[in-house]
């Protein structure tokens, strides 16, 4: 025990480096105390050292990740490491969403500035080396469709094609322009299927899904819209702009998806 509590740092580094040998890339503070039987001071004192020499970070207080060499300089792995362990760890339910979902799925026009994930209430966002993790609430989070899919250390929780395609027009500010929306949506066009849209469609409000519709019609994927279509047919929506918080002006709703286009879209090849 004396002979641990002399050398905490260097104790630690192993059990790092042992951690790290068996595929693991987070731990907690509670399961290094009971790992090396060190006193609480002892370990945080250890911690901080590994901090300040780069090999491990902070993802939230009592939870870390380990910092291989190759990503040294970034600081950090990269989130799709750790963010189901984060999420675990705060015990709150979640999927990968929005942007960051659509990159997953193959539509990487540009690259993602943060990653974004949805979960059932306000979260702080996470800043790890040069990664950021923001995150969006929503109540009906376990609801959405979601599928695993494998990382480099796991497996993450990464929304469905057609959730990502209502997220992107249900949270279109942090998608950004209304433009870029549509340019992501004629890149998953292909993984979007109309009966799965439907499904989705009921856990959001109709005017979202209006302006999915008429979005997807617009990018020229009008093929997965017919069920979507049909499915509003047979409800009461009134008009609605295309983008919220913004006057229509004098256009007029198109005649399928009863949308005002307020909003000039210009898709990127």
């Amino acid at each position: 025990m004396a002979r641990h509590a002399s050398s905490p740092p260097g104790f630690l580094s192993g059990l790092v480096d042992r951690f790290q040998a068996g595929g693991r890339y987070t731990f907690t503070r509670e399961e290094v105390v009971r790992e090396t039987k060190l006193s609480a001071v002892a370990v945080e004192s250890a911690l901080r050292r590994l901090r300040a020499a780069g090999r491990i970070a902070t993802l939230r207080r009592g939870l870390y990740v380990i910092v291989p060499v190759e990503y040294r300089t970034a600081g950090a792995p990269p989130p799709p490491w750790f963010v189901d362990d984060l999420m675990r760890f705060l015990g709150q339910p979640y999927y990968v969403g929005l942007l960051s979902a659509a990159a997953l799925h193959g539509a990487a026009h540009q690259q993602p500035m943060v990653f974004q994930v949805v979960t059932d209430r306000p979260t702080r966002p996470a800043r790890v080396g040069r990664s950021r993790i923001v995150f969006h609430a929503a109540r009906n989070v376990q609801r959405i469709p979601a599928v695993r899919k494998n990382t480099e250390t796991g497996t993450l929780l990464v929304a469905t094609p057609e959730a990502t395609a209502f997220d992107l027009v249900r949270f279109s500010a942090a998608a950004g322009q209304w433009s870029h929306v549509a340019t992501i949506l004629s890149e998953l066009g292909d993984s979007l299927s109309g009966d799965a849209l439907v499904l989705v469609a009921a856990e959001h409000a109709v005017p979202d899904t209006q302006r999915l519709g008429y979005l997807l019609e617009l990018v020229g994927e009008g093929r997965c819209t017919q069920a979507l279509a049909r499915w509003l047919a047979g409800r009461r929506f009134r008009p609605v702009v295309l983008a919220p918080g913004r006057r229509g002006g004098k256009a007029k709703p198109d005649s399928r998806w009863r949308v005002i286009p307020n909003a000039e879209i210009e898709v990127d090849g």
